[in-house]
């Protein structure tokens, strides 16, 4: 995979993209709709904020991700993960599908146990593609129509976590399908095998520990080529992974009103409740306080 520094290009979330004209949305974190022809996006190359699934139902589009193009037709599945580039080259006038939409704190807070994505996170690194059958489209199309319904009723006080709820559910569906697309045979290289270990070794121990040493020192390697590695393989830093862990396991807990931010901080191994306050904030944009209050 090409890597890009962060300066090069434009990013956009959806607080930068403005709306679209036929989508329906929850704040600035989740957007559904089923085409773009009145939305000039992506025209240019762009680095996301966001989490995009696009399954296409007719005509015909070329995206770029991370300037490599890729061709979208019927039942053609596209998935884009944050830090990608992407960019819109062509589509036909009648190209409709199905768009979900999520910014990157809505996916975190919908994301499940790391040693679940591992072999999907390489999976669609490498495929970012996929053609699905009649009957996988379908099914996800239910998921589709039903998401859109919630996210219409703007009455319903509790439409987000329905919303997040329905997505953790597609999630598994998603990987339900992938299991089938994967190769039965698909060796894995030295570098995704120390990837994974990795991941495992983070989801075990990030309470206690959080410096990339600790890591290294378990798959007996240096810091340097750790880094070297993790960021090669997957695009983000050994660092960010860690982080990212933290945060969702930090949102969870303040999410449970029963335990107040001290003692998640105590949880957690902060040595205070101030500097898990800045952690937090300096991650999320937010105080654990305020976050509680969303």
């Amino acid at each position: 995979m090409e890597q890009f520094e962060n300066t090069e290009v434009l990013r956009q979330d959806l607080t930068t993209l403005g709306k679209f004209p036929d989508a329906d949305y929850i704040e600035n974190d989740f957007a559904i709709f089923n085409g773009i022809n009145d939305v000039p996006i992506f025209d240019y190359p762009t680095r996301i904020d966001l989490s995009v699934m696009v399954i296409a139902l007719s005509g015909y589009a070329r995206v770029g991700i991370n300037l490599k193009d890729y061709d979208l037709k019927k039942n053609d599945m596209i998935i884009v993960t944050y830090d990608q580039i992407v960019q819109l080259h062509e589509k036909s006038d009648d190209f409709t599908g199905l768009f979900f939409v999520l910014s990157r704190s809505f996916t975190e807070e919908i994301a499940v146990a790391l040693e679940r994505i591992v072999p999907i996170y390489l999976f669609i690194k490498d495929h970012p593609c996929t053609v699905l059958s009649d009957e996988e489209v379908a099914s996800v199309m239910e998921y589709h129509s039903f998401l859109w319904e919630k996210v219409k009723n703007k009455n319903n006080t509790y439409r987000k976590e329905i919303t997040k709820n329905i997505l953790r559910a597609l999630i598994f569906e998603m990987y339900s399908i992938f299991e089938s697309h994967l190769p039965t045979k698909r060796f894995k290289s030295r570098k995704e095998e120390l990837f994974e270990s990795f991941l495992m070794s983070v989801s075990s121990n990030f309470i206690k520990e959080r410096s990339v040493t600790f890591y290294a020192d378990q798959l007996f390697l240096t810091p340097k080529h750790l880094s070297r590695v993790i960021k090669e393989v997957s695009g983000r830093s050994a660092g960010e992974w860690i982080d990212e862990q933290v945060i969702l396991e930090a949102k969870a807990r303040l999410k449970t009103l029963s335990l107040t931010v001290q003692e998640i901080s105590d949880q957690l191994g902060f040595p205070n409740q101030s500097f898990f306050g800045k952690y937090f904030k300096r991650h999320v944009g937010m105080s654990p306080s305020d976050y509680r209050k969303k």
